[in-house]
């Protein structure tokens, strides 16, 4: 599930605790890094838990409109596809799933109002009544309309945001990483597979026999980033004699030291891809002028082994 990318991503950050907290210790930073991946997969799982709530929340709209005092005959006999849609059944249904749900206390009860603000959009969008509009009813089109939903209504939605920032720390950047993941799992349930929980690292695939553990690569990036840490700051500050390493912009040193470590600790990986994927994240977690800084001393620091 994790790849290299969002692994280098969790390694700077937890180098970028110990910038921040020099009584880290590496336990502690480990530990951290443990539950960051390990978050990733819940966050995945929480997105998943969506489905069954949503067409509950569309269920019940339409029994309350039964119920009114005066139905119109729409009301009285409402498009039933997507309350009765078989994807949310297969969830329903799924005695792994349900009990993963459970044991990780995974729940949609106490955001009621987000499920509701959530099927009020979907239900205007033109896909949506395409979908209600076809005369076509299978899992895959489930499916495929429910990875429309996770594409279209999820991302930047900040009432979602809000729900992940209060649940987990780990969550505030991961969001469409997970969303991606939990498309895949839809479109092979859509081609008649059975739900699994993915596997943590993408080396633990199906299909990835034979490859470098990818949690091996993670953690022995950290360890060597924070046992060389004082190494690597000392190198930094002397290719920057205008700037100590006081002045350096925290998330600019963590990822310098995470590709010197990189550098070091992995002869097999082409320095210029390590350099390269560092500039990249600090494009995303730093400051404009991050790219050329993080680029240059790397190159510096690098070429000189």
């Amino acid at each position: 599930m994790l790849n290299r990318r969002i692994l280098r991503i969790k390694a700077f950050k937890a180098i970028y605790s110990r910038v921040e907290n020099p009584a880290m210790t590496l336990s502690d930073i480990e530990f951290e890094l443990d539950r960051s991946c390990e978050a990733t997969r819940d966050l995945y799982l929480r997105l998943l838990a969506l489905i069954v709530p949503l067409t509950g929340e569309a269920r019940a709209r339409i029994e309350a409109a039964k119920s009114k005092f005066n139905p119109t005959s729409e009301e009285l006999n409402p498009n039933m596809k997507f309350a009765d849609n078989a994807l949310a059944r297969v969830f329903a249904d799924d005695p792994d799933f349900n009990k993963l749900i459970k044991k990780k206390k995974i729940s949609w009860e106490n955001d009621d109002m987000f499920l509701r603000h959530l099927y009020e959009s979907v239900r205007t969008k033109d896909y949506f009544k395409k979908y209600l509009e076809s005369d076509n009813s299978s899992l895959a089109e489930d499916a495929s309309l429910f990875c429309r939903i996770f594409e279209e209504e999820l991302p930047d939605n900040a009432e979602l945001e809000d729900i992940l920032e209060d649940l987990s720390i780990y969550w505030n950047d991961e969001l469409e990483y997970a969303l991606g993941w939990c498309c895949r799992s839809l479109e092979q349930i859509g081609r008649g597979r059975l739900w699994s929980l993915p596997e943590l690292y993408m080396s633990e695939m199906p299909g990835s026999e034979g490859k470098e553990s990818d949690k091996a690569f993670v953690f022995n990036l950290v360890r060597a980033a924070y046992r060389k840490f004082d190494e690597y700051s000392k190198r930094v500050s002397d290719v920057t004699p205008k700037w100590d390493t006081g002045r350096i912009c925290a998330t600019d040193l963590a990822l310098i030291i995470c590709g010197l470590a990189e550098a070091d600790a992995f002869k097999n990986i082409d320095y210029r891809t390590t350099i390269n994927e560092f500039v990249e994240i600090s494009k995303y977690y730093s400051t404009p002028e991050s790219r050329a800084f993080v680029n240059g001393v790397l190159d510096k620091l690098i070429n000189k082994e």
